[in-house]
């Protein structure tokens, strides 16, 4: 599990393919200190697991189906990409709960800076509207960040400068594609009002004060 607080950017050292997957290299200072074999890495907001630690690098492999469904299969050699390592049971929950599973991507169509941030539009598959909500969390690229404005088939993201500064968001352009994944509470909610079993209802929910 992660928080989606940005530990480090790397950068993209070697990739290489191993039959329908790939085996990608990943350049880091920070996360490498304590990364260990097994271990889960984030990196660009999808959960990979470790496979061989290196001086200032990891390795992490990828399935078919990690590559299909997120920007994984784009990724260049030195591109800067974001690093988050697994949360402890001790650390600070400073975001909202990241899983590092991928549910869809975006792209950005809209990019307008101003004095106390700058906002991105980013367009996205309408079947996951139900997940986005104004003033909720989504996890971008990794990053915890809060929904500014949700419409049908884009919503708007207002992100200071220093998650700017210490995101790849900096880099960013119109045109880019995000990984996106929605807050993993509402889909737990809307599982267990579709089963009838569970006890929960929308008056239930009500009730409780939600």
């Amino acid at each position: 599990m992660f928080t989606g607080l940005i530990k480090e950017i790397g950068n993209i050292k070697n990739i290489k393919n191993i039959g329908d997957g790939a085996e990608i290299t990943v350049g880091s200072t920070i996360v490498t200190e304590d990364a260990a074999i097994d271990d889960s890495i984030a990196v660009n907001g999808v959960c990979l697991t470790v496979v061989a630690v290196d001086k200032g690098s990891f390795t992490v492999q990828a399935v078919k189906e990690s590559l299909n469904l997120t920007t994984l299969n784009k990724l260049k050699l030195m591109e800067k990409v974001n690093l988050e390592p697994a949360m402890r049971v001790s650390d600070r929950l400073g975001g909202h709960i990241v899983q590092g599973h991928v549910d869809a991507k975006g792209k950005i169509s809209k990019i307008v800076n101003n004095i106390t941030g700058t906002e991105f539009t980013i367009n996205y598959p309408g079947e996951l509207k139900k997940y986005i909500v104004h003033k909720g969390s989504v996890c971008i690229d990794g990053i915890s960040l809060t929904v500014a404005e949700v419409n049908d088939n884009y919503f708007r993201l207002a992100i200071i400068p220093h998650t700017l500064k210490r995101t790849t968001a900096q880099y960013w352009k119109t045109g880019t594609e995000l990984n996106i994944e929605t807050d993993i509470i509402g889909r737990y909610i809307e599982s267990m009002l579709k089963n009838k079993d569970s006890g929960l209802t929308m008056d239930r929910l009500t009730e409780l004060g939600y």
